[in-house]
């Protein structure tokens, strides 16, 4: 008898089938759970692990991965806690320690001895933590619209987020996201994935205190989305420069938090390809 998808299911199905067709699905064991990584790409490329957003997916890259692709062995990883295909399961995920820890695992099980990262939203927080964590498996690291990494939140922000962090719905999700996102006309599909995934039963990130950014020895590229109503990019811009003794400081104009990475994705491609080399 055939398995009845769920709602979550179906939309994760259609998003997944717009990436390129040559992608490859891994599922990488780890401590923590079997994590779901989306690959593709110049098979002798330098890898670039992406890290989305919370609720996102890693099928989020899916404007950016044929770009990146061209040049990259792209790894998008659906998060450990957060809905998606990743398992949760063996070793208790408590603490920022762990997802370091399950970092680690991952990119042993993909054969990853040294990677670029890039991390957008909860993702950069999550990069800069892993960078910060393990700098010698880290090229060149990649910041979109970071949070709680130079700046917190905005309190209108929280105060916005706070009905679906309360009782999830999709409906709730999407008020959301129209309110965040303006007139941004936001991928259909992929708004229909985020929305669902805040229902999604058990679904819960580990969050932390801000990292030490200062201390990054890498490369690193921040970019902003000028209309973010997360937090004031103006403000996120400066402390970043300030921070950062290695950094590169950039606005996309027009965008906002939760509309990238599909805002104008041909200029975040241009902007990545660029940093990394």
């Amino acid at each position: 008898m055939p398995v009845s998808l769920s709602a979550f299911d179906l939309a994760y199905n259609e998003l997944r089938a717009r990436w390129p067709e040559s992608t490859e699905e891994r599922d990488v064991a780890t401590p923590y759970g079997r994590t779901r990584v989306h690959v593709y790409g110049q098979a002798d490329g330098s890898p670039l692990v992406l890290l989305p957003g919370g609720s996102a997916t890693g099928l989020v890259w899916f404007a950016n991965a044929p770009a990146l692709g061209e040049r990259y062995r792209v790894h998008a990883v659906d998060l450990v806690g957060d809905a998606g295909r990743t398992e949760r399961r063996g070793t208790p995920l408590k603490s920022g320690d762990d997802l370091t820890a399950w970092l680690d695992a991952l990119l042993d099980g993909l054969g990853l001895a040294r990677t670029h990262l890039c991390g957008h939203s909860y993702g950069a927080w999550l990069a800069v933590r892993y960078a910060l964590h393990a700098p010698q498996r880290v090229g060149r690291l990649a910041l979109v619209d970071p949070t709680q990494v130079f700046a917190g939140f905005r309190p209108g922000y929280l105060l916005r987020a706070l009905p679906t962090l309360i009782r999830p719905s999709e409906a709730r999700a999407r008020a959301f996201l129209a309110w965040e996102t303006a007139d941004i006309d936001l991928d259909e599909t992929w708004q229909r994935l985020y929305a669902l995934a805040t229902t999604v039963p058990g679904r819960k990130l580990v969050a932390g205190g801000r990292p030490r950014a200062a201390d990054l020895c890498m490369p690193v590229l921040v970019l902003l989305a000028e209309h973010s109503r997360a937090h004031r990019a103006v403000k996120v811009a400066d402390r970043a420069r300030r921070t950062l003794s290695r950094g590169e400081v950039a606005l996309l104009p027009g965008a906002t938090h939760h509309s990238l990475p599909l805002t104008a994705p041909m200029q975040l491609n241009d902007r990545l390809t660029d940093f990394l080399g």
